[in-house]
């Protein structure tokens, strides 16, 4: 039963993709035919081995562009003129991708303004390959262990950093890479010291989560989202090169239930403590995707540093069966006893990110 319930989920993904596909080689063909109409036709530029024949101010890479978060940066993307290069890492990807050549329909929406590639996150070169002729790269690929009960093991945490550093290699010596936007976690910001008579309630994208404390409790997917989104920033720094990182709460959004559940088991270890200290938040998928393109948008304006992305935060208990109730996630998870200082609550703050979005909204409609 379980063997069948995972391969209709990964039909149910399959074919997803492919309403995507189209309708975004449909919004790119009506474009272009405007473009034609009125005299104003779009340059081109071949890429990679030639076949991609897209437009090179506006090619960009996505990692892992096929998983829950990456579909919605890409299907973004592409509404807004893009062309986009998935990079596929495993052979569960690359099976989705052939399945949706095989039908012809990804060839259709290819020719246009979507393409893919194979690359080893372990290996800087391949990455480098990748990235090759990309103006910009969207770091989203994200680790988790299916077969831990946690959903992320200690391991793991090495393994993202390891990653998170040779994108951001690749990306400095790719010449045509100028930009790249990282996903982090809010995770990589709440954890902190309570003990700290300095410590203030309001959590911001000033705010970092304490390594020891990660430590201490066992919080693994945390540590290893703090350190892999350090490791980026060292890296950044050190080459000059132009970076910045989105802190998400907790990923929902539609078929959230079907596309996402190991991912949030991780994100809730120690959702009971999240609870109770005013932080547990969470973020639909789609505007997570929207903020993703934003940013890079205005990275070459006003665009800088980390931001915080959310767009609830779970303060009552209604609201957790709610939650519980798009995730499937045991209710035990996030209500019960809390470790921490219930009394001791925080404010959560996005207002850097959500000012940038509106000035650009504004800016979209005045133009």
């Amino acid at each position: 039963m379980g063997i069948v319930g995972l391969l209709e989920t990964q039909q149910m993904e399959i074919e997803e993709f492919r309403r995507l596909l189209l309708s975004c080689a449909g919004v790119r063909k009506r474009k272009e035919e405007e473009e034609e109409q009125f005299g104003d036709q779009p340059q081109r530029a071949a890429t990679g081995d030639g076949n991609d024949a897209v437009t090179g101010e506006k090619l960009v890479c996505v990692t892992s562009g096929v998983s829950f978060l990456g579909l919605a940066i890409v299907s973004r993307l592409l509404i807004r003129g893009f062309s986009v290069r998935l990079m596929v890492t495993n052979e569960e990807d690359r099976e989705r991708l052939r399945e949706m050549e095989l039908s012809g329909e990804m060839r259709g929406a290819n020719n246009n303004n979507i393409s893919a590639a194979m690359a080893n996150l372990n290996d800087v070169q391949s990455l480098s390959e990748a990235f090759d002729g990309c103006r910009g790269v969207f770091h989203t690929a994200a680790f988790v262990d299916p077969a831990g009960l946690s959903g992320y093991s200690k391991s793991m945490a090495d393994i993202e950093v390891k990653a998170s550093e040779n994108v951001m290699e690749a990306c400095a010596r790719t010449s045509s890479v100028r930009s790249c936007v990282l996903t982090s976690s809010l995770l990589a910001c709440i954890w902190q010291d309570k003990s700290r008579g300095d410590l203030s309630s309001l959590v911001n994208h000033d705010c970092w989560s304490d390594e020891s404390v990660c430590i201490e409790k066992k919080l693994w997917c945390a540590l290893g989202k703090l350190r892999a989104e350090k490791a980026a920033w060292r890296i950044a720094e050190q080459n000059g090169f132009k970076l910045v990182t989105i802190c998400p709460g907790l990923i929902t959004g539609p078929e959230f239930l079907h596309r996402n559940p190991t991912a949030t088991i991780a994100y809730l270890k120690g959702g009971k403590e999240m609870y109770a200290d005013g932080l547990l938040a969470t973020v639909d998928v789609n505007r997570l995707g929207d903020a993703h393109v934003s940013l890079f948008e205005a990275m070459n304006t006003e665009a800088f540093g980390r931001y915080i992305c959310f767009d609830r935060v779970i303060r009552r208990e209604d609201e957790v069966e709610n939650l519980v109730g798009e995730t499937g996630m045991q209710t035990n998870m996030i209500l019960g006893n809390a470790s921490g200082n219930a009394s001791f609550r925080f404010e959560l703050t996005n207002v850097k990110l959500t000012g940038l979005m509106s000035r650009t909204v504004r800016c979209s409609i005045e133009s």
